[in-house]
């Protein structure tokens, strides 16, 4: 079986060859790439042969898997699948798994450091002592003692909510499906429009489907207190852009932490959010710790193995 390997995944070659190494003692070829493919006819002179294809979050369009007439299974190195077409995957019988779990514990640390670097300035306060200035201005704010809302109470949305339990937050929540553990913990559950109405961070938790897709817009902002912060760290459309990028020069909102865009970083410069007051922003770093990277490559060539196997697995399609 030949299996490749579209883009990097973050870890060392000896990490890699340990982490394969099952895979190649049952006579699989493995092929690896070192850099992403920048066209699809790149993508497809890369992946035309395999019967398993590896990716992480590289978009994987219909053209390039009608390319593969060998393709049996992708093994997604990432959470969510929205930038693969799982629909002609499965008209075509093609399998589909991600890394679910992976990244449950640095998502969530971002999600708690973001809402800490806009409460205490600290993009601000680092550029005032460079500039030789003094605390001026840079009055914050404790997480201690905040209503911290979350939607959608998963593995990440559910870590999310210990951490801010431990800072000492009042945790609310909305999601499909409550968790009685949380429950347990704490958390209370609510319609969004309550939480929204309730929230001093909101930070949100859902993957990206039609049902959610600018899940955050004009309207629901416009529920939020002025002193309110928006936290995303899960996927980019979830929120209008330009109907955050007004709330926030509006001061209808007092901040905003963005980890995910509609597009991967790097941002054109007339991008929204670019200059918009009050906002931190990072480029796609939720899942980027040494350790997620570990645990995601360990997942990714597990899964094959589970799908050779015929044992249960992340699949999703």
């Amino acid at each position: 079986m030949k299996i490749v390997v579209l883009e990097p995944l973050g870890v060392t070659p000896e990490n890699l060859e340990n982490i394969t190494l099952p895979l190649k003692k049952r006579g699989h070829q493995i092929t690896f790439y070192s850099t992403r493919s920048q066209t699809a006819r790149e993508q497809i002179s890369r992946a035309q042969e395999a019967d398993v294809l590896v990716i992480a979050n590289q978009p994987l369009k219909k053209e390039v898997l009608q390319a593969c007439p060998q393709l049996k299974l992708i093994s997604v190195a990432f959470t969510g699948v929205d930038h693969v077409d799982t629909s002609y995957a499965q008209s075509r019988g093609i399998s589909v798994c991600n890394a679910a779990g992976y990244s449950t514990h640095a998502a969530a640390e971002l999600a708690i450091s973001l809402a800490l670097a806009l409460l205490r300035h600290g993009a601000k306060a680092d550029r005032a002592v460079r500039a030789g200035q003094d605390k001026s201005g840079l009055l914050g704010r404790e997480l201690y003692g905040k209503t911290f809302a979350i939607v959608g109470t998963g593995a990440i949305g559910g870590h999310t909510a210990q951490l801010a339990k431990a800072f000492g937050c009042r945790v609310i929540a909305c999601s499909r499906t409550p968790r009685p553990r949380l429950i347990r913990q704490g958390v209370t559950y609510m319609p969004l429009n309550q939480l929204l109405q309730e929230a001093d961070i909101l930070s949100l938790h859902v993957p990206l489907t039609p049902e959610t897709k600018n899940l955050i817009g004009e309207k629901e902002l416009a529920l939020m207190k002025p002193s309110a912060l928006l936290i995303n760290t899960a996927r980019g459309p979830l929120v209008d852009q330009n109907a955050l990028r007004l709330a926030l020069q509006n001061r209808r909102l007092a901040g905003a932490g963005i980890d995910v865009f509609d597009q991967e970083p790097p941002l054109p410069p007339a991008y929204p959010l670019l200059n918009t007051p009050n906002t931190m922003l990072t480029p796609h770093i939720g899942f980027y710790t040494q350790e997620a990277l570990a645990q995601r490559a360990q997942i990714v060539f597990e899964n094959i193995l589970k799908w050779e196997d015929k044992t249960p697995q992340n699949q999703i399609v």
